[in-house]
């Protein structure tokens, strides 16, 4: 069976943003099938809506998909997997600039609050998914770095820190992201 790869964009983002479609073509290179969906009213996002238009887009889930997540896309990559069946299983995901609790930075207003109604249950997401690698910017100015150990603690993930990459976006100037490519490629492989 192919391995199939999924690129999850964050709050105001969009498909073509970044280092989105340069990963998509080395993961396509790699040999995989590469979806990147347009997530549903960027602007507003709502954790149901999210949630509902991953699972339609993936059918249904097995041991050779990964994932890769920016930002917001990260969280719904993990209350995704606490939406899995007992038996459903991924290969894997990767969280660049994630976190797993609502945001605290000046100028945000609780947006994203819909994705934290209630606690992120660790031990359902780890059930679903065998190997997590986070990567994380020492100065993100929206995502700081406790919410990679966070991902560390909570579930094993392997932590990569990157230096000067601010948000990992495409406003920040990051159009080609190798540690991302090398993370899905490692965890692919094992």
């Amino acid at each position: 069976m192919k391995k199939r790869a999924f690129l999850i964009h964050g709050w105001e983002g969009y498909p073509e943003e970044g280092w989105r479609p340069w990963l998509k073509n080395e993961l396509k290179s790699s040999g995989f099938e590469v979806f990147v969906p347009a997530m549903p009213d960027t602007d507003n996002p709502k954790m149901d809506e999210w949630i509902n238009h991953l699972t339609e887009i993936v059918g249904r889930p097995t041991p050779n998909d990964f994932f890769v997540g920016h930002s917001l896309g990260c969280i719904t990559i993990l209350r995704y997997l606490e939406t899995l069946k007992e038996n459903e299983k991924i290969g894997g995901a990767v969280l660049v600039a994630g976190f797993g609790h609502d945001l605290d930075y000046s100028g945000y207003n609780g947006e994203l609050s819909s994705f934290f109604k209630t606690p992120v249950s660790w031990e359902k997401i780890k059930k679903h998914c065998r190997q997590f690698v986070t990567i994380m910017s020492d100065d993100d100015p929206y995502v700081p770095l406790e919410h990679g150990d966070i991902f560390k603690e909570k579930l094993g993930a392997k932590l990569v820190v990157e230096h000067h990459m601010k948000h990992f976006s495409g406003d920040d100037g990051i159009d080609v992201l190798p540690s991302a490519k090398e993370a899905v490629l490692l965890i692919s492989k094992s």
